[in-house]
């Protein structure tokens, strides 16, 4: 296109976006993310529309803050799997010059849908949420414009709708393959316990339960399984032993959405006298400590949380480098550990 003759229309043409909000970039005007603002100076110094003809792009485009944001509504603790996966994410991105800042988001922030008061969107160039599973507050951080990765999401995501990259562990797969196990080894009558509502990843832990019973022909009984809101599996140390009263009858085995809710309906089995895994047995998902500290000693799925973190990095600093590729959602690898919580199951 020869110089002179390009238009502002030509430079909102080739972004795909209005011709309005290509002059309000080039103007100056307040209210637009920077990272669209970038872009159409980019654009405008490409293709030397007037002004930005004889501009190179690092003379005019703002220098990276080099800071990353982590927002979540629970810090992990040193026994979830989130915490070595800050671990390995931290140092990637220190490695690539970046920080890392981590904000707490309150419940009265996500009722208001607002930002926390420490959180300043023009002092970052990327984010990372972690345990954040409100969808509305979740829409909130992709309309930032920013690069954002979510490690795990709300159950309720549309993909094509969602305007971020996703990372989650393999869910689905490993747990059919652990409640597949269990219908070959002869238990016939089995429960879930956890809320599928919850996040992505109980979701597709649940997909997985259901699709090995599908397949074994073995028909779903709801009045086996635990499947209230995630905040009342925290209620009081009673309330697992409670549920599990109220049955009709005991499944002979159980698949649980995490080890938290496996180890507490251990307890509380054993408070029945039941024996594990000689009455019923019992598995889990995140292969935390307390896995293989009690006893016995619980079958679960192994999570590789420090590569996870590290390969989130990579995608959101890839986001960073070149925000028009298409969104991803990717899984990393699990792998199911047997222990003697599923007797002779391996």
């Amino acid at each position: 296109m020869a110089r002179g003759k390009v238009t502002i229309q030509d430079i909102a043409d080739a972004l795909g976006i209005s011709r309005n909000t290509a002059s309000k970039a080039l103007n100056g005007t307040e209210g637009l993310p920077e990272e669209t603002r970038n872009k159409v100076i980019k654009k405008a110094i490409e293709l030397k529309y007037k002004q930005f003809s004889m501009m190179e792009p690092e003379s005019i485009l703002p220098k990276s803050s080099r800071n990353i944001a982590l927002l979540t509504e629970n810090l992990p603790n040193t026994s979830h799997f989130g915490s070595t996966l800050i671990s390995g994410l931290e140092k990637h991105i220190s490695a690539e010059g970046y920080n890392l800042s981590i904000h707490i988001i309150r419940e009265i922030e996500q009722k208001s849908l607002s930002l926390p008061n420490n959180f300043d969107v023009s002092n970052v160039d990327g984010i990372i949420c972690i345990e954040l599973f409100n969808l509305e507050y979740s829409k909130l951080i992709t309309d930032l414009g920013v690069p954002t990765i979510f490690i795990d999401c709300s159950a309720h995501v549309c993909y094509p709708e969602f305007h971020a990259d996703i990372l989650l562990m393999e869910n689905e797969h490993s747990t059919y393959h652990l409640t597949r196990k269990l219908i070959d080894g002869g238990y016939t009558t089995l429960g879930f316990i956890g809320d599928y509502s919850h996040c992505m990843s109980f979701n597709e832990r649940w997909t997985g339960f259901n699709r090995a019973l599908k397949e074994a022909g073995i028909p779903l009984n709801l009045e086996q399984c635990v499947l209230d809101e995630d905040r009342l599996f925290f209620a009081t140390p009673e309330w697992a032993g409670g549920k599990l009263q109220d049955m009709p009858e005991l499944p002979s085995a159980f698949v649980c959405a995490n080890d938290y809710i496996a180890v507490n309906f251990m307890k509380s089995l054993k408070q029945m006298n039941r024996s594990i895994p000689g009455d019923i047995v019992i598995c889990g998902f995140d292969n935390g400590p307390e896995a293989s500290i009690i006893e016995p000693h619980l079958t679960t799925v192994h999570i590789f949380s420090n590569e996870m973190g590290i390969k989130a990095a990579e995608i959101l600093l890839s986001r960073i480098d070149n925000p028009e590729q298409p969104y991803q959602v990717s899984h990393i690898y699990t792998k199911p550990v047997f222990r003697d919580s599923t007797l002779n199951i391996r």
